[in-house]
């Protein structure tokens, strides 16, 4: 899901009374006559933003393919397959290691027919897949419904009857009486579910079967959620990261060779230059002002060039990743000292020429932008960097987010030392200590550029950055980072004191200790502090790691009734084998030992597959907020499990339940916070408890 704006979350009070119920697609679908013996079905799309459809013939194990399925049809033939129409979007994931086509804003898919004479009709459904940047939508189905009358050399149809066919909207129903028909709905189609499917186990097999197909397990709880202190959506602290990410870029800056020494001599110059230190003051707060502009105006010249969406789709792009990877090589080996990235002295000599003979904020201005041009070749690879980071959240305000942090952070000195000039005293000399801090982010540049080439890697398959060889790498880097802080490497701008300080053996000692906290990880341990950055587990050839959580069932009424006789709670966790965040819950969540501990032995876990394909023994028609529709699959049963009792339709979702169905807990859905979600855990047990 791209990421919500701030002010949006106004919005989402309304959805507070609400349930969790996402309707991001809407389609349209219409017959559309090509001659007198052939047409074509049209499906047409509006996507919400930040979410998107896939398209048709994805490979086995990924997301959900969009398809067109017949359940009757007579005087009519399919010619060909579905086919996607427009602009499909196509880059690498790198959770399902596969490429991938999708939609964004809008989707279309054509199905060829031909009549064969005569009265015709077709009936089906087009299935699909969406998803955004934190949740996927269990598999999707458009209904239609189409006849008429077709002769050859006639019109082509005579007759056209269409069925709705926009999706039935998913609201929440509150009324004391929807409730009741939603529950009996719920009871009717549960006890005719438990007779089409027979209840399986992902472990040893048991001889549990339930006592009654229970209505209560089937009834809503929405309310009951909400009584807990439901949350709807996601809390987004992207833009604080984002922001706060660039602040410590402008620290980092401030004490390279580039910026620190001119601090001094900018305050000095505009506290003796005026008489009035009022004056100069404002004229220090004016330059930093001026900072401020400056890089936020080119982070909104990044995106207004390259677009928000164009920024999202270069971070996954094979190609673009290669350059990334490039390019912060090149900032590493210029912050070695190799060579310095500057850029023409004309330009700087020019804007400082124009400030000498300009007055009043104009000057002040061009001052600032000289101090951005000489100081390019420190805070350019800073920059290139962070601007890099945040062209993967698709926002068209991010780059100017991190902007203004490092912006803040590059002024903020100019400004305070303007307003307490006595500090300038107790500034640190300029030194060589600059240039260690140049190096140590060279370092760190290096070691992130091996993040780009990791996507670029999986994309073309050439499997040299596996698991354990990025883990290699980065052990080396940080190793060696750590023997430079200790004076064991020297690089050309390096001076020749063999003494190291105390702030520099920490940072040493921090280095070395991070490495070899990276070695286990040769063998499979899951370094949650690099999931992030490394390839994921599946490119580990070699794996000791055995800390996983299985489930004890796959079907809810079976599960439950296990639960009952063994006096345990419930945890259902709602998923999708194509849901990419599921499995990322799976492996920085349920891998910590206190969560695994919690759910293996606490609860009985309850996996339920949204895009189960495997067919009820016979489709069931069941009526849902007044409109009909046909559940096919297991998924189906599961899916609509997750609307019509708990008022949900997105994975990961996960809610702890009594042995009566009752919910112990608000539910929770994708957060990597693993004390957040030990809590959850054990909220519900202490409430489960005192239920008895």
């Amino acid at each position: 899901m791209r990421k919500i704006i701030s002010f949006l979350l106004l919005s989402f009070v309304v959805y507070a009374l609400q349930a969790q119920i996402k309707d991001p697609v809407k389609f349209k679908t219409e017959l559309t006559p090509l001659s007198d013996t052939e047409a074509e079905v049209v499906f047409t799309a509006a996507i919400d933003k930040g979410w998107h459809v896939y398209s048709t013939d994805l490979e086995d194990g990924g997301p959900i393919s969009a398809t067109f399925n017949v359940d009757n049809k007579s005087g009519v033939e399919l010619v060909g397959k579905l086919k996607p129409v427009g602009k499909e979007v196509a880059t690498f994931d790198k959770l399902f290691e596969m490429k991938v086509r999708y939609f964004e804003n809008t989707a279309k898919f054509v199905q060829k027919v031909k009549f064969t004479g005569g009265a015709y009709a077709i009936e089906g459904y087009l299935e699909y897949g969406a998803c955004d940047d934190e949740s996927c939508l269990p598999p999707t189905q458009v209904p239609f419904k189409f006849s008429g009358v077709a002769k050859a050399g006639n019109a082509a149809a005579t007759k056209t009857e269409q069925s709705k066919a926009e999706q039935p909207e998913q609201k929440v129903v509150d009324k004391a009486d929807k409730k009741e028909e939603a529950t009996s709905v719920a009871s009717k189609d549960s006890s005719a579910m438990m007779e089409l499917v027979p209840a399986t186990t992902t472990e040893a097999a048991t001889d549990i079967q339930p006592a009654v197909a229970s209505s209560e397990l089937w009834k809503p709880v929405i309310s009951d959620l909400q009584a807990l202190g439901e949350e709807h959506g996601q809390e987004d602290m992207s833009w604080i990261y984002i922001f706060i990410t660039g602040f410590l870029g402008g620290l980092l800056a401030l004490f390279t060779p580039c910026v620190w020494p001119i601090i001094p001599m900018t305050v000095s110059f505009f506290l003796k230059r005026s008489k009035d230190k009022k004056k100069g003051i404002r004229d220090a707060w004016t330059y930093g002002a001026s900072i401020v502009v400056i890089y936020v105006a080119l982070g909104l010249a990044i995106t207004l060039i390259f677009g928000a969406s164009a920024l999202n789709a270069l971070s996954t792009n094979a190609i673009f990743n290669i350059l990334f990877f490039l390019m912060l090589v090149i900032f590493a080996a210029s912050f070695f000292g190799a060579f310095e990235i500057r850029l023409p002295s004309k330009w700087g000599n020019a804007v400082d020429s124009k400030a000498e003979s300009t007055t009043g904020l104009l000057s002040i201005f061009l001052m600032a932008f000289t101090l951005s041009l000489v100081s390019f070749s420190c805070t350019g690879p800073i920059i290139g960097f962070l601007l890099v980071q945040v062209s993967t959240t698709g926002s068209v305000v991010a780059p100017a987010i991190g902007m203004l942090g490092f912006a803040i952070a590059l002024a903020l000195p100019f400004t305070l030392f303007a307003l307490f000039p006595s500090w300038l005293k107790s500034m640190p000399k300029s030194g060589g200590w600059m240039n260690v801090i140049k190096v140590t982010l060279g370092f760190l540049e290096l070691a992130f550029a091996l993040k780009f080439l990791s996507v670029a890697d999986l994309a073309y398959g050439w499997r040299l950055l596996d698991r354990e060889t990025f883990l290699a790498l980065w052990i080396v880097i940080f190793a060696l980072l750590g023997f430079y802080l200790l004076g064991k490497i020297k690089f050309p701008h390096d001076d020749d004191d063999n003494k190291v300080g105390v702030t520099r053996f920490f940072m040493a000692l921090i280095s070395l200790a991070f490495a070899v906290y990276m070695v286990p990880g040769l063998w499979g341990a899951p370094l949650k502090a690099v999931s992030a950055f490394a390839p994921p587990m599946q490119t580990q050839d070699f794996n000791l790691y055995k800390n996983e959580v299985h489930a004890k069932f796959d079907d809810y009424d079976l599960g439950m009734e296990y639960a009952r006789l063994n006096g345990k709670p419930v945890m259902l966790d709602f998923t999708g084998y194509g849901c990419v965040n599921c499995r990322k819950m799976e492996a920085a969540v349920w891998t910590d030992p206190k969560v695994s501990d919690l759910i293996n032995n606490d609860y009985v876990l309850i996996t339920l597959y949204v895009d189960n394909k495997t067919p009820l023994t016979e489709p069931v028609k069941i009526i849902e907020n007044g409109t009909e529709r046909t559940l096919r699959t297991v998924g189906d049963k599961w899916s609509y499990l997750q609307r019509v009792k708990f008022g949900a339709n997105a994975q990961p979702f996960y809610v702890l339940l009594d042995n009566q169905g009752k919910p112990l807990n608000k539910s929770y859905a994708y957060n990597e916070d693993i004390p957040k979600y030990i809590e959850f855990l054990q909220t519900g047990l202490e409430n489960y408890k005192k239920e008895k």
